[in-house]
């Protein structure tokens, strides 16, 4: 299984971090060992003083391709929900003033988590698609899929000229703004539409 992310998708939070905002998808990878397992806890990363959480909407891949059309992209993926690309923010902006890739700030060991899968029908590909995600009951960040710079199938296609898209990979598709930082203690539910497909604390 492979994670595939997609960085600066929404245009506000390009912004926010004052990064440029892209002409194509950002496409970077998390290893399997990145991917929180279910009933998992989740420790705070000794590595970092500045542990950031991002918010995306997450496809699951249904169906192995390489070069899948923009048209026909729709086809591979079966199911969506909101996970979190969990960001050690000061590691990565060191690495980045240092001109030197990032995984250590992005792909460590529990940095994705994925919340309960939604099957995805067809009219949902088409319509918005709205997720939250709430720190301590308050809300910190609200998305819809509607404000992303690239769609599902272009971020699908995209992704499948480079690598080979297998059955159970997962695609997580950008954060919205509101990114922020979060501490022990804080408890982290997540939001597809008005139900609530994940809740965990950071220990």
């Amino acid at each position: 299984m492979k994670i595939f992310c997609v960085g600066r998708n929404y245009a506000e939070h390009a912004k926010e971090l004052n990064n440029n905002i892209p002409a194509e998808p950002v496409i970077f990878l998390k290893p399997k060992s990145a991917l929180l397992l279910l009933n998992t806890p989740f420790y705070y990363p000794e590595f970092t003083n500045e542990l950031h959480y991002e918010a995306e909407l997450v496809l699951r891949i249904s169906k192995n391709g390489k070069y899948i059309s923009e048209t026909q992209a729709a086809h591979y993926y079966n199911a969506v929900t909101v996970g979190i690309d969990f960001t050690a923010r000061d590691v990565q902006n060191e690495l980045k003033e240092k001109g030197l890739p990032w995984e250590k700030a992005k792909a460590w060991d529990g940095s994705a988590v994925v919340g309960k899968w939604v099957d995805l029908r067809p009219e949902m590909i088409s319509k918005s698609i709205n997720f939250s995600l709430k720190v301590n009951s308050e809300l910190v960040q609200s998305g819809n899929s509607k404000n992303m710079l690239f769609s599902f199938n272009r971020i699908v296609s995209e992704i499948s000229k480079y690598f080979a898209l297998n059955i159970g990979d997962l695609v997580f598709t950008g954060t919205p703004e509101g990114v922020g930082e979060c501490v022990v203690g804080d408890v982290l539910a997540g939001f597809f539409e008005n139900d609530k497909v994940f809740q965990f604390d950071i220990k």
